[in-house]
């Protein structure tokens, strides 16, 4: 188990490393489909996950001025409200039916994918895009912020394919906006961890070796990328997903309908 959770945490890492992205949303499946947990603790294990990675790579673009700390305060106050609202609310949902959203969610990012978009804050750089020059009406960035926190709360996702085309429709430079979104998912994905510590019980070794092998990963995918065609890349990743959702939702099915 222990080598098992080391190596998958490998593999999160490595597609964090090689895409710029998505390893997030490959740590439930992980979770409940290869080491045998129960959905909601696997979502909690992987807000700790996602949450911990997101909070190293925070530290390294805020080492090279990447990172809108005040922007990540006020977005992520409003997203925090999101996460603990989704905490509650997975509370009142059955496993079924949150595997299921979760699926939805790797239906819609696979789409991204194959598009070729980067879709996840998660990613360890990005280049240089001119930023909107204007402000969207605080209702609809509020609307965007819990909107993203009911994501992670519900399903344990980091939501940056969301948070970071908010914050550049914001002004924050595409650049800044990879670093202050990685700040901005630690934070969510802390308060979705805190809420559902009490409800489920962690499975403490198992969640820290599979944190602990992301890092290795995110190096060696980091090294590869340099040499691989991301747009090959991501399209067979959007297919990964692709299928993976197909089969969440073929193995939940009957308890969503």
């Amino acid at each position: 188990m222990h080598l098992v959770s080391i190596a998958f945490g490998l593999l999160i890492g490595l597609s964090l490393g090689l895409l710029g992205g998505g390893g997030s949303i490959l740590t439930v499946p992980i979770f409940v489909y290869v080491l045998g947990f129960g959905a909601k603790e696997s979502i909690a294990m992987s807000l700790a996950v996602v949450g911990s990675t997101s909070l190293v790579g925070a530290v390294g673009h805020w080492r090279h001025g990447h990172v809108r700390i005040r922007v990540a305060v006020v977005f992520g106050a409003v997203a925090m409200t999101g996460t603990y609202i989704g905490t509650r609310l997975a509370a009142r949902l059955t496993d079924g039916k949150q595997l299921a959203i979760l699926a939805t969610v790797m239906l819609f990012a696979a789409g991204f994918m194959l598009r070729g978009r980067r879709i996840d804050g998660e990613a360890s750089a990005a280049h240089g895009s001119p930023a909107a020059t204007a402000l969207p009406p605080v209702a609809i960035t509020a609307a965007e912020g819990l909107a993203v926190g009911s994501l992670t709360g519900l399903v344990g996702v980091g939501g940056g394919f969301l948070i970071v085309p908010a914050l550049v429709l914001a002004g924050v430079s595409m650049r800044d906006a990879v670093g202050t979104s990685l700040l901005t998912i630690a934070m969510n994905c802390a308060v979705g961890f805190y809420g559902y510590v009490g409800q489920v019980q962690v499975a403490w070794i198992p969640m820290l070796l599979v944190a602990g092998g992301t890092i290795p990963g995110i190096a060696a995918g980091t090294y590869a990328s340099q040499y691989m065609s991301q747009q090959a890349l991501r399209r067979g990743f959007g297919v990964l997903l692709f299928g993976i959702a197909a089969y969440i939702l073929y193995r939940n099915a009957p308890s969503v309908f």
